[in-house]
């Protein structure tokens, strides 16, 4: 079923995109895009007429073969993905908009509204928010009130149940939209007067962040180039969605530095039963693709960061540090560390995790924050 579903959803996006841009689509146009027979393309259209998706705008004539169009050339959900990574009772909600614009009205209406929300963050179209499981109640109204807020978060099973109050354009988006969003597997609503109360369910998923420094050379390279590359090799595995790619700032005075001094770490939301997988490719691909012999390689599961991690982060940003006491740090924080030198600078990118970009970028701040996220 989850199969059809993801079909379904491939189908209505290519007659929509057809009849957006050329006012019309045929079969054959949906067969060659999909790269499927023409019988299966027939049968996809009829199947959507059926549903009302589609409707036949003129008849085959001679030669010229029928011309189809989608009902409504309306984006189908303005939500791309959503889904949820869990560290003990602490909860990492990812919500990928299609466009800046939405992704910061929910940013603001969130934040105003607290509810169970912790701490709410934005990187473009990714809307990121902590919380703890449990409920907290928020008012939800017209201006000024916020429109929307996330009032409860439960687990169950190997899910994540988030409760969602709103109303107005955000009570649309829940209805009509969400439902449709990668990772969502189901919405159950309930209506009370203009107040819509929606429960999402996501699967569980772990967060694993992965630190990486010393792949390159004096020669060339570059540590970011090489874990950016990790990401999209990693999120072609079957149970991993990608979340970021950072670059963070450490001593500016080594004298063994190619660069500035800099380190990379990546995170990915990934299903229990790849993690390990995740962990063999990332080892595979940075020793197969350092320039440097000394390349350093660290890998953390939950996105709790102890608070000897971070100051691990500071000393490795005041002063020299030798690999031993890397390696304290990670056997104590559960990191698991791969390569020569580099794994000095590889655990202090994981100190770095939840933090902004100007302390990242900048060497003369202090790794500060809360350590539950």
């Amino acid at each position: 079923m989850p199969g059809l579903i993801e079909r379904r959803k491939e189908y209505l996006e290519l007659i929509r995109r057809f009849t957006l841009e050329q006012g019309y689509f045929t079969v054959s146009d949906i067969a060659e895009e999909a790269g499927v027979p023409r019988s299966t393309a027939q049968d996809w259209i009829t199947r959507l007429m059926d549903e009302g998706c589609v409707v036949q705008k003129e008849g085959k004539r001679g030669r010229a073969p029928a011309r189809f169009q989608a009902v409504s050339v309306l984006p189908r959900s303005a939500c791309r993905r959503i889904f949820t990574t869990i560290d003990g009772d602490r909860v990492e909600i990812y919500h990928e908009c299609l466009s800046t614009g939405s992704a910061a009205f929910c940013e603001f209406h969130h934040r105003q509204a607290g509810g169970i929300l912790s701490r709410v963050s934005r990187d473009g179209t990714l809307l990121r928010e902590c919380a703890t499981l449990g409920e907290a109640d928020a008012r939800i109204g017209l201006h000024p009130s916020p429109a929307v807020g996330v009032v409860g978060l439960r687990k169950e099973g190997d899910t994540i149940v988030q409760r969602i109050r709103c109303i107005g354009g955000p009570a649309y988006s829940l209805t009509d939209m969400m439902g449709m969003a990668a990772g969502v597997e189901r919405v159950d609503l309930r209506k009370d007067g203009m107040l819509v109360e929606g429960e999402v369910t996501t699967r569980a998923l772990r967060y694993v962040a992965i630190g990486i420094d010393d792949t390159d050379s004096r020669e060339g390279g570059a540590t970011f180039a090489v874990s950016l590359a990790l990401l999209q090799q990693v999120s072609s595995l079957p149970g991993v969605i990608p979340i970021g790619h950072h670059v963070a700032m450490l001593y500016p005075d080594l004298k063994e530095k190619t660069g500035g001094n800099s380190c990379s770490f990546i995170e990915v939301a990934v299903a229990p039963e790849s993690c390990q997988v995740v962990q063999d490719r990332s080892l595979r691909f940075i020793s197969d693709e350092s320039l440097s012999p000394e390349w350093g390689l660290a890998v953390k599961t939950g996105f709790t960061v102890p608070m000897e991690l971070r100051e691990y982060g500071n000393r490795v940003r005041r002063q020299v540090v030798t690999r031993k006491a890397a390696v304290a740090v990670a056997e104590h924080c559960g990191i698991r560390i791969e390569g020569g030198r580099g794994v000095i600078g590889a655990v202090a990118a994981l100190s770095f995790i939840g933090l902004e970009t100007p302390v990242l970028l900048d060497p003369t701040r202090e790794i500060r924050g809360d350590t539950g996220r």
